[in-house]
């Protein structure tokens, strides 16, 4: 079939773009045509950029007259339409270096150049690649207020979508608002469909998180900014409506008292409501309404009574969805399940579980790092860990799979999942060492990213939870003592806790399990006791003490091992630290340390005597009697039970 005679080969267009000898009239051609033929084509636009094309259209843009109109107005055009929605076409304008000629379109007497400029420039503003502003720099301050004091709309919007991408501190929200920014925001939501979008993502951006500034765009200076970006939520158009309700729960999340119960579940039925759009709005809604409920019980239940999860659940149920909106739906669903027992039953009564399982092995990274934290809020459901629903091999075998993602992100997803699972309280833990999870965890325990070695001594910390010998054996034998006392002694306190956390698991029961802490001559022991002397975060010192706690338990051996943990040198001036943290200000360090005496003192053991006598020594007993009326009931209530062991043993003199 002949090619339409108006349709040029790309190598000739970029011949002709290139060609110091060609007249304006046919590059002015050429860039048409290059234009037309990117349009909303991503294939047509990655075969330009490989073949040269966006350094030839920047070149004719840098070398053509500010009175050359249509020339400038091509390529302005040309250049955005590489970039429109398309990041290797933002790379690829800011690599041939169009940002600046661009700019300069702004300042032409054309009016048709400039909006030609400021509609490339928005292009590329909507890239996460686009240069930023400092607007702490008065220079910059001056040259945004100069866009929104134009009369072009495009060049308004330019000046609002510089701000939603550059406005990043609270020092800049303070500036911008300090030099009317906000106020000029609020006063373009009466423009155009353009400035008003516009202007509600950049307040939104300028108010996030800074009460401060929420506080003067409800306030009386800002006339009824509030109640015009409400009246917004009814918006003909679904965009408007969705950006409404952003900057509606931006407010909400800065400054929770602002909204009555009535605009909250407004939110909630129109958010809802616009997952039906087909396009970019419901694809972003459901993220919307995730951080409208996100860890806020009050809301989920709102949002639980309006349908949410049928509604969500009949979305997953279509299938065949994109990757974003899939990934927002998966998220939504993990806030709402979050928190409350009858939004993780209604979620399972709908059976939608494969879908969710089917979203582990997905293309995208972004969605099996949401199928996680689906699955994680989902199987916080004790009654369903206990019923052993989720310790079967079609979850924990993509799952398992997943700890060697390539992604990091997922990976620590997919660890959070699995540390919820494997709490599992029936005996079916043996099925996830089976499927090589616990060697999968043990291998990520010793990774050099901080997030991941957290999250897999946190998952091995819960298979260990509650279980029997043989597991518990099978766990240690991968895991290894001198692993074990090395991440006890990590650089962070976080991995340290969770590590202590492990092992207080796994000297939990009965006495042979406390031998553990003995093995390669008490190296996890001595780590412990070291960790216990030199901590400063009380968590730490929480999970140690529960430790010494449960190996005091033991027999007499393991008891005299504990003693020497707390006082690890005679005739040490230095505070014990058992006074230490018996004299803390968290309740729960002082319930463990509580603990900890009271199986050192039992009266039925052979040595408790002198053990007690020794702790009368220390003053341990002494403190211990100060908290007779400690304010902490469990406190309390341990306390009396070790002044009543000690009436056994006498005043503890010698």
């Amino acid at each position: 079939m002949p090619t339409s005679a108006s349709t040029h080969r790309p190598e000739d267009l970029l011949t002709r773009l290139r060609s110091a000898n060609a007249e304006a009239d046919a590059k002015l051609k050429a860039l048409r045509e290059v234009k037309n033929q990117i349009i909303g084509n991503r294939t047509k636009k990655l075969s330009y950029i490989k073949l040269g094309a966006v350094p030839a259209v920047v070149s004719v843009l840098a070398a053509t007259a500010d009175d050359c109109s249509s020339v400038l107005v091509q390529s302005a055009a040309a250049i955005g339409s590489f970039a429109c929605g398309f990041e290797a076409g933002v790379q690829a304008v800011l690599r041939a270096g169009a940002f600046p000629h661009l700019l300069r379109l702004l300042s032409n007497s054309n009016g048709k150049v400039v909006d030609a400029g400021a509609r490339s420039l928005r292009m590329i503003y909507q890239s996460k690649l686009a240069p930023k502003y400092d607007f702490l720099q008065e220079k910059n301050m001056e040259f945004l207020l100069s866009l929104l004091n134009s009369e072009n709309e495009n060049v308004t919007g330019l000046g609002a979508s510089i701000i939603t991408h550059s406005c990043e501190t609270s020092a800049e929200q303070n500036a911008l608002c300090d030099a009317g920014v906000l106020k000029k925001l609020i006063g373009l939501l009466q423009g155009s469909l353009s400035q008003r979008d516009a202007s509600l993502e950049s307040i939104a951006t300028v108010i996030r998180s800074n009460p401060e500034v929420v506080s003067k765009f409800v306030g009386p200076e800002n006339g009824r900014a509030l109640s015009a970006v409400t009246e917004l939520t009814k918006d003909r158009y679904p965009r408007t409506r969705l950006l409404a309700c952003m900057c509606l729960i931006v407010v909400r999340n800065t400054s929770p008292g602002l909204q009555d119960l009535a605009i909250r579940t407004k939110l909630i039925l129109i958010l809802l409501e616009l997952l039906d759009d087909p396009g970019q709005v419901g694809d972003e809604a459901s993220f919307a309404l995730s951080s409208l409920i996100a860890e806020k019980e009050d809301l989920q239940k709102l949002a639980f009574e309006e349908n949410a999860i049928d509604k969500l659940c009949n979305h997953l149920q279509k299938g065949s969805l994109q990757a974003k909106r899939f990934q927002g739906i998966l998220l939504a669903l993990a806030d709402l399940c979050s928190k409350l027992e009858n939004c993780r039953s209604r979620f399972l009564a709908l059976q939608v579980m494969n879908s969710v399982i089917d979203a582990l092995t997905h293309d995208s990274g972004e969605v099996r790092a949401a199928a996680c934290i689906c699955l994680r809020s989902v199987s916080r459901s004790v009654k369903n860990l206990s019923a052993g629903n989720f310790m079967n091999e079609t979850v924990v075998i993509p799952l398992v799979q997943l700890l060697s993602d390539t992604s990091t992100s997922v990976q620590v997803a997919a660890l959070g999942a699995i540390s919820n699972i494997v709490v599992d309280f029936t005996t079916h833990k043996s099925i996830f060492m089976q499927c090589g999870g616990v060697k999968q965890l043990v291998q990520l325990s010793k990774s050099m990213d901080p997030t991941i070695r957290l999250n897999s001594v946190w998952g091995l910390r819960n298979l260990m939870f509650l279980a029997d010998n043989r597991c518990k054996e099978g766990i240690f034998l991968e895991l290894t003592a001198s692993l074990l006392a090395s991440l006890i002694c990590d650089p962070e306190p976080s991995v340290q806790e969770q590590a202590l956390g492990l092992v207080r698991n796994l000297v939990d029961g009965c006495i042979n399990s406390v031998e553990y802490v003995f093995v390669e001559d008490s190296i996890i022991l001595q780590a412990v006791g070291k960790q216990l002397q030199s901590t400063l975060k009380a968590e730490v010192g929480i999970q140690g003490m529960y430790v010494l706690s449960n190996v005091a338990t033991g027999n007499e051996f393991h008891k005299e091992a504990v003693m020497h943990q707390l006082f690890p040198q005679a005739g040490n001036s230095t505070q014990p630290i058992i006074i230490k943290f018996l004299q803390s200000n968290d309740s729960r360090l002082r319930t463990a340390a509580v603990w900890t005496v009271l199986n050192l003192t039992f009266p039925r053991s052979l040595g408790a005597y002198g053990r007690f006598v020794k702790l009368c020594s220390a003053g341990v007993l002494s403190q211990i009697k100060n908290m007779a009326n400690d304010p902490c009931l469990d406190v309390k209530l341990r306390v009396r039970t070790v002044l009543g062991q000690s009436l056994t043993f006498g005043d503890g003199s010698t």
